[in-house]
């Protein structure tokens, strides 16, 4: 089935703003700039404030929510089912580990390069599956477990590909190494995210625009907050600014205000989270979440050539064997294997043994979660 232009848009609006999104936030760590006592310049290292603009463009999803919204009254559309009631502190556990987890991942960010980036945030599929199956009571097909088994190798060999990887001044062997465990601590909790939103939240059908939107509410207020008392935490060599606190916002303003394209990479970012999420939602009831999981794997490619082309990385051989073997791993845990295995299938049988098949398995029953 050919695809209509609205829906090839869709797909590139997501891909495009994807890897804006990661290579912008990428962008902003590469500068350097003087900051408020003016003196040396140093690079932007400010992950908590960047996590910041990154809630703000989820909260600007609640804009296009209502607007859906609206456009739907009034064309007495389907597309934005009626929204049961709800409390909305339901999305607060879910927001603080998003904040938790997406502080990690800026912080890692900061020491390891975006492809690494964007490849081992690929073992959250990991976590995901061990946990809905300690608390949500799920079982997994066996060929969700391959993919585990897969995904872990896949890390495995990114992992070596970073060690073996020659490391300049700004990323020294020490620092990618914490990088890609900070990465993998937050898959943790973005896991621990997921299967709090399935068991509190998507029982009361809230639109997944709106739900973001309030997370994004919720990420915005607290983290904001918090840049206060961080602006006081010493964090050693934790920290990226002249001071050695955990944030110094007023550094990053600074260093803004002398540096105008860091304003840029940052608009870039917010801007760029709130489209995805958007195009990500859109995606997946117009075509399918298969076809979602495809872009976001082809999205890992673009960063990554992206990153080589502009000088920000050294090629390594094992990074691509890594990236296919964790492309295998998601493809498994996801299922896309059965439409796969499904056409090759019906290449080789004539029309009688197709029938015959489809008897055969008329009363199969899937695992719980293959719907999802």
């Amino acid at each position: 089935m050919a695809w209509t232009k609205y829906q090839l848009f869709l797909a590139g609006l997501m891909l495009v703003t994807g890897s804006i999104n990661t290579l912008s936030a990428k962008w902003a760590d590469n500068f350097k700039a003087e900051g408020c006592g003016g003196g040396k310049e140093h690079s932007f290292q400010h992950p908590f404030l960047q996590a910041v603009g990154m809630f703000l463009g989820e909260f600007s999803c609640l804009a296009a929510f209502y607007l859906l919204q609206c456009r739907a009254r009034r064309q007495s559309d389907s597309s934005v089912e009626p929204q049961q009631p709800f409390s909305a502190l339901l999305f607060l556990p879910p927001a603080l580990c998003d904040m938790t987890g997406t502080s990690l991942m800026y912080v890692a960010l900061n020491m390891t390069s975006a492809s690494s980036f964007q490849m081992l945030r690929g073992a959250v599929i990991i976590f995901t599956g061990l946990f809905s199956v300690a608390f949500l009571g799920r079982r997994l097909a066996p060929s969700q477990w391959l993919g585990i088994l897969a995904t872990i190798a896949g890390l495995v060999v990114v992992g070596l590909a970073d060690l073996l990887s020659k490391h300049d001044s700004q990323h020294r062997l020490s620092d990618v190494i914490t990088g890609d465990l900070l990465i993998i601590m937050a898959q943790i909790i973005v896991a621990i995210q997921m299967v709090l939103e399935e068991k509190f939240v998507y029982r009361h059908n809230v639109h997944p625009l709106r739900a973001v939107g309030i997370e994004g509410f919720f990420g915005f207020v607290i983290l904001s907050l918090l840049l206060v008392p961080m602006y006081y935490i010493p964090a050693g060599s934790f920290s990226g600014n002249p001071r050695g606190t955990l944030e110094d916002a007023l550094d990053a303003f600074c260093q803004v205000g002398r540096q105008p394209l860091i304003a840029l990479a940052l608009l870039g970012n917010i801007s760029s989270i709130a489209f995805f999420n958007f195009a990500g939602i859109s995606v997946t009831k117009e075509l399918s979440a298969t076809t979602r999981m495809v872009l976001d794997s082809l999205r890992t490619v673009v960063i990554w050539a992206l990153s080589l082309a502009l000088g920000w990385e050294a090629f390594h051989p094992l990074q691509i064997l890594g990236f296919f073997i964790l492309l295998m791993g998601t493809a498994l845990y996801n299922g896309l294997h059965r439409p796969l295995l499904a056409c090759l299938c019906r290449g080789w049988r004539t029309p009688t043994q197709e029938g015959e098949q489809e008897r055969l398995l008329g009363d199969s029953r899937t695992p719980i979660n293959d719907a999802s």
